[in-house]
């Protein structure tokens, strides 16, 4: 039988659920938020940032406390495709050869420095994000729902690292980045390990699997309004207008927008979406699916600078036609 998960109990789950991981992770309440958000969304998420800002902490963490099973790779440029999906071993004893299922058979996984690995590695992996499934020798294998990539990369190391093509950054949902503590919750993070004695820490699970996927059903009972899917469009549509991007968000953009305001929404305890629900996530679901021309990027113009312009200038949606289902 199918679990079913009210809108109240999404709110109210996710509550915990950061709760338990701010234990871990201190002071990234925002960055904790848009991990969630991907989640429920169904998505997977590209935290790009520093080493050592716990993106790999972040990772493990969500996977103990929604009790999934959790694979990581670290990826290098040797990484063979069958590394992450698994092959065809072939056993003496039957004289056959049996799969062997390799990380990518897991509910989280965690792909650290993606960008090390050679593209042949990384179009097995986009694959695996984009169908669910890989295939091996001929033969398809699904991956079980649930199945979310966290990725990460290192913004300011190039050398020896492959780029992510477009096509394969346009299949994360959104891209964050962590950044630094502040002083007291650096502070705090040194206080809490000598508290506990110990290097790791164990979370508490809030959810299962089985919950998690009625979490992410739950998420298609959020309304969403006629002028909110038009304000929508009409954000995607300026940053391919915009003179400052070479290339603008794609509809799957818009599919981003659309889905991430709906699980915004619900973890604010609403059945209906708001402007400013779309405002607060349209940076990390936007700015890596903008090309720039090569003199911006000189100028060290940003993606996300582009989408900041872009909500100063498309007009906002007024209250009574941006309201509940019965407003």
């Amino acid at each position: 039988m199918t679990k079913q998960v009210g809108l109240k109990e999404v709110g109210s789950l996710s509550e915990q659920i950061l709760e338990q991981i701010e234990r871990a992770v201190v002071g990234k309440r925002g960055a904790l938020e848009l991990v969630l958000l991907g989640l429920l969304a169904d998505g997977h998420v590209l935290i790009e940032d520093y080493p050592g800002l716990a993106k790999t902490l972040i990772a493990r963490s969500f996977a103990q406390v929604s009790s999934m099973s959790f694979a990581r790779i670290q990826f290098t440029p040797d990484l063979m495709p069958s590394d992450v999906t698994g092959g065809s071993i072939y056993n003496q004893r039957d004289g056959m050869f049996k799969f062997q299922p390799g990380p990518a058979f897991t509910n989280l996984l965690l792909g650290d420095e993606i960008n090390r690995a050679p593209p042949k590695t990384q179009a097995a992996l986009l694959e695996a994000m984009q169908e669910r499934q890989v295939t091996i020798d001929g033969e398809t294998h699904r991956l079980e729902p649930p199945f979310l990539v966290l990725a990460t990369q290192n913004p300011i190391e190039y050398e020896g690292t492959y780029p992510l093509p477009e096509a394969q950054l346009d299949r994360f949902l959104l891209r964050i980045s962590v950044g630094y503590p502040e002083r007291e919750d650096e502070a705090a993070v040194l206080e809490r390990r000598g508290e506990r004695k110990q290097e790791q820490i164990t979370l508490d699970p809030v959810v299962d699997a089985a919950t998690l996927l009625a979490m992410q059903r739950a998420i298609e009972e959020v309304h969403v309004s006629e002028s909110i899917r038009l304000y929508i469009v009409d954000l995607v549509r300026a940053t391919r207008d915009s003179s400052r991007a070479q290339v603008g968000a794609s509809p799957r953009g818009s599919l981003a927008l659309y889905t991430l305001s709906r699980a915004r929404a619900a973890l604010d305890g609403r059945d209906f979406v708001t402007p400013d629900d779309v405002k607060r996530i349209a940076v990390p679901a936007l700015s890596h699916r903008l090309t720039l021309p090569p003199e911006l990027w000189v100028q060290r113009v940003r993606p996300e600078e582009i989408i900041e312009e872009v909500l100063r200038t498309v007009p906002t949606p007024m209250p009574d036609e941006a309201g509940s289902p019965s407003s």
